[in-house]
């Protein structure tokens, strides 16, 4: 694995651990959740960042073994340029249902 590729790998784990743990920390309650901004923002980042990782990614391998790459891009971009819309209701089903699914493709790419 060319060291790029695996330097965004193993940034995009390092997020999804970070998500984790956020999401522990909020005992998985979404009105806490959705009542902290700084929180909210910070997932946002985390997911921007994903995004970026991901897009080097694909472009670094054409054909990487990563569902929903556009999707993921598409997020990164409206987190960035719509910030002022985003609903916290989408950003939490994103950590909870696309986020473990991506953790299993990335643990998977790693080995």
């Amino acid at each position: 694995m060319r060291p790029e590729v695996l330097k965004y790998l193993l940034d995009i784990e390092s997020i999804i651990s970070e998500i984790e743990e956020i999401k522990i920390q909020l005992d998985n309650d979404f009105k806490k959740f959705e009542s902290s901004f700084i929180i909210r923002r910070a997932v946002e980042r985390e997911l921007e960042i994903i995004g970026e990782a991901i897009n080097k990614l694909s472009k670094l391998e054409g054909n990487i073994n990563i569902s929903g790459i556009p999707n993921i891009v598409s997020l990164r971009n409206l987190i960035i340029h719509s910030y002022d819309s985003i609903e916290p209701e989408l950003i939490w089903a994103i950590i909870h249902r696309d986020i473990p699914k991506l953790s299993g493709e990335i643990e998977k790419l790693r080995r």
